[in-house]
C-alpha cells in the first residue's frame, strides 16, 4: 500500500455532512492475510448516527465514538416504576431522552444474528417502499432514498440515506444528526525501511476536525511477553455417586496447579493509522415532502405570446383563469417514467397519471400542441414540474376547443378517441367470433392498458416512429389471429398456404363479395407493409403501403399516427360488420 493509504490523506478531506449519501450506521472489516504475520492487510470502518433535540445539543456536543458509535444499540426497556422507553428514543440519564435513533439493532435471540432495522417513522414520512435492497419514493419518479449494503452471510454491513431526504425530514422533527465514525488501516510489512512506509514515525494529530494517529509497533512488541495459567479443581467429587453434591469449598477439597510461559519470534512490523471524528448534520428549517413548505426551485412557464414567464408558485392558484403550451413530445417524455399513464376522454382531451397520484388534464390544439390549465402544473411536484418545464413553449393555435368545452363551458365533448375505439371495436370482435361462432379470435390475450400506451399519436414523431406505429398495430391484432380456427372457417381452396390476414379475407369474401372484402383488408394490407419499412425506411414500397393504409403525408406525423390508428381500427369495425351484420 501507499502512504497515502495509511495516513488517509484523502478520506479525511471528505465529510458526509457535505455528501449526497449519508450513512446512518455502518460496520465493515477488509481484511488478507494473517494479523500476525508478515503480509496482513485490513481496513477497517464503523459509524452511527444519533438525531438529538436542540435543547440537548450542548450535551450531545460532547458525545463521540465511546458513547454513540457503532457498539451503541438501541432497545426499549421497561423500568419497574413502569415507565417504559421506547425503542427510538435515546436516554442520556435514565428516563431522560434526549436523541432519536434512526437506526435499530435487533439481535435475533435462538436463530442467531443481528438485524438492523430502519426507524419506521422515517419510512413512513417519506412514503418509501422496499425494492430489493433499496427504499424508493414513488411520488418522485422512484428515486432511491434508502441503500441497504450486506456481506456475503446476509449481514448488514451498511445503510445509507441521500442527503436532501435526510434534511427534510430532520427539519420536520427539528433534529440535528450527530454522526460519529472511525477508520483503521493496517499493514504488517518486514520492517520499516523496506517498505512504502519509510520514514514515518508515531503520532498524533488535530487534523480535519477530527483526530489521527499513526502507530508503529513491532509484531513481536504486540503478540509476544510472557504469560501465565493458574488452574483450581474440585477432589471431593465422587463420580460414581448417583446424585453427588459437592460441599463448601476449602483448602482440603480443593487442588491447584499454575505454569508460566513466554511467547516470542514474531518477525515484522505493524503500521496503523486512525481517524476519528464527528459531524453535524444540520436542517435548514425547510420540509417540503414532509411538512409541505414552499420549494423555492420551482421552475417559470411562458404564459404570454411576447414570451413572459412566470414563476409556478403564482400559478399554483386554481383561480389563476391561464392555460399553457407543451410540445406533444412531453407525452412521450413523461411516458418514459415509471408509474404513469396516459388515458383518453375524448377525441383530443386525456390526463396524464403521474406516480404522485395526479391526473393532468390536456387536450391538443389545432397547432397539435399540448395545452394544460395552468393550476394543474403549478401544483405537480416539483421535478414533475421541471419536466414539463423544459417543453414549455409560446402559446400558438388556442386552446384545445375540447378541452376548453369541458373546463369552462361544463361540456365535455362527446368524441372518442382512436386510440379508445381501436381497442374496444378489437374486443368487440373477438366477442361476436366467440360468441357467435364459437372460436377464438385470437391465440392469445393482451393488456389493454399496457399496451394503449405503446399505441397511440404521440409515438408518430417521424416518418421511423410512424412505422414503428403500425408494428405494434400488427402486433396486436394480426400476429394474434388464431390462424388454426380461421382455417376451420375458411371455405378457399388453399386456406392451408394462406396466412391470418389472407384467411381472414377470405371469410370476409364469403360473406360481403372478393371487391368489398379486398377494400376493407387495404388499410390492413398497408399497415402490414409498412410494418417491414421500420428496418428499411427508404424502401421503395413505403410509399406505397402508405396508400394502401390511407395515410394522408401532407398531415403532420401526429396527425398521421392518428389517421393510422383510426383507419386500422375502422376496418376491424368492417371486419366485424361484414361477418355479423345478418345475425345483427
Amino acid at each position: 500500500m501507499t502512504k497515502d493509504w495509511i495516513l488517509q490523506t484523502k478520506e479525511t478531506r471528505r465529510t458526509f455532512a457535505t455528501a449526497t449519501w449519508v450513512p446512518l450506521r455502518g460496520y465493515y472489516n477488509n481484511e488478507s492475510g494473517d494479523v500476525k504475520n508478515i503480509g496482513y492487510i485490513s481496513e477497517w470502518f464503523g459509524c452511527n448516527a444519533v438525531a438529538f433535540f436542540p435543547e440537548y445539543k450542548d450535551i450531545a456536543e460532547e458525545l463521540s465514538w465511546s458513547e454513540i458509535g457503532i457498539s451503541l444499540n438501541a432497545h426499549p426497556y421497561a423500568y419497574e416504576s413502569g415507565h417504559y422507553k421506547s425503542v427510538e428514543q435515546y436516554e442520556w440519564n435514565d428516563k431522560e431522552p434526549i436523541g432519536v435513533h434512526l437506526i435499530f439493532d435487533q439481535p435475533q435471540p435462538v436463530i442467531g444474528g443481528r438485524e438492523w432495522i430502519i426507524n419506521p417513522d422515517l419510512i413512513i414520512a417519506l412514503r418509501l417502499v422496499k425494492e430489493n435492497n433499496s427504499w424508493v419514493r414513488p411520488e418522485e419518479d422512484f428515486v432511491e432514498v434508502i441503500r441497504e449494503s450486506f456481506d456475503d452471510k446476509g449481514n448488514h454491513v451498511q445503510i445509507e440515506i441521500k442527503r436532501e431526504f435526510l434534511i427534510d425530514y430532520l427539519a420536520a422533527r427539528n433534529l440535528a444528526l450527530r454522526l460519529t465514525y472511525y477508520r483503521q488501516r493496517v499493514e504488517n510489512v518486514i520492517s520499516l525501511e523496506k517498505s512504502e512506509y519509510a520514514g514515518l514515525i508515531n503520532y498524533q494529530e488535530e487534523r480535519d476536525k477530527g483526530k489521527f494517529e499513526l502507530l508503529i509497533r513491532s509484531l513481536n512488541d504486540i503478540y509476544g511477553g510472557s504469560w501465565a495459567l493458574f488452574r483450581v479443581w474440585r477432589n471431593d467429587v465422587d463420580e460414581d455417586d448417583d446424585a453427588p453434591v459437592m460441599g463448601v469449598e476449602h483448602n482440603e477439597n480443593t487442588e491447584s496447579e499454575s505454569s508460566t510461559g513466554c511467547h516470542s519470534g514474531y518477525d515484522g512490523i505493524r503500521v496503523e493509522g486512525e481517524f476519528w471524528r464527528d459531524e453535524w448534520l444540520e436542517h435548514q428549517s425547510l420540509s417540503i415532502r414532509i411538512r409541505g413548505d414552499e420549494d423555492k426551485n420551482l421552475p417559470h412557464f411562458i404564459v404570454e405570446t411576447d414570451g413572459t414567464r412566470i414563476h409556478s408558485s403564482e400559478l399554483n392558484n386554481e383561480d389563476i383563469g391561464r392555460w399553457l403550451w407543451f410540445r406533444s413530445g412531453i407525452v412521450n417524455e413523461l411516458l418514459k417514467h415509471r408509474g404513469f399513464l396516459l388515458e383518453w376522454y375524448t377525441a383530443e382531451t386525456g390526463s396524464i397519471h403521474s406516480a404522485s397520484g395526479y391526473r393532468t388534464h390536456f387536450g391538443i390544439n389545432n397547432s397539435d400542441l399540448i395545452t394544460v390549465y395552468a393550476h394543474d402544473i403549478a401544483k405537480l411536484p416539483s421535478w414533475e414540474q421541471h419536466v414539463w418545464a423544459a417543453y414549455n413553449i409560446v402559446p400558438e393555435g388556442k386552446v384545445s376547443a375540447e378541452l376548453l368545452a369541458s373546463q369552462v363551458r361544463t361540456q365535455p365533448a362527446s368524441t372518442h378517441a382512436v386510440e379508445d375505439l381501436l381497442f374496444k371495436v378489437m374486443r368487440k370482435l373477438e366477442r361476436d367470433f366467440h360468441q357467435k361462432l364459437d372460436v377464438d379470435l385470437f391465440s392469445y390475450d393482451i393488456n389493454d392498458i399496457e399496451l394503449s400506451q405503446q399505441i397511440s399519436r404521440f409515438i408518430s414523431t417521424d416518418r421511423a416512429s410512424l412505422l414503428r406505429l403500425a408494428k405494434e398495430l400488427v402486433r396486436i391484432f394480426t400476429d394474434r389471429l388464431n390462424v388454426k380456427a380461421l382455417r376451420n372457417i375458411s371455405n378457399h381452396k388453399d386456406k392451408e398456404k394462406l396466412g391470418s390476414n389472407k384467411l381472414l379475407q377470405d371469410i370476409v369474401a364469403q360473406e360481403t363479395g372478393d371487391d368489398n372484402a379486398y377494400k376493407i383488408f387495404g388499410v390492413i394490407i398497408g399497415v402490414y407493409d409498412m410494418r417491414l419499412g421500420d428496418a428499411h425506411p427508404t424502401s421503395s414500397k413505403i410509399g406505397d403501403a402508405l396508400n394502401l393504409a390511407g395515410i394522408d403525408e401532407n398531415k403532420s406525423f401526429l396527425r398521421q399516427g392518428e389517421q393510422l390508428i383510426s383507419n386500422f381500427g375502422q376496418a376491424i369495425w368492417h371486419i366485424g360488420q361484414s361477418i355479423f351484420r345478418k345475425s345483427e
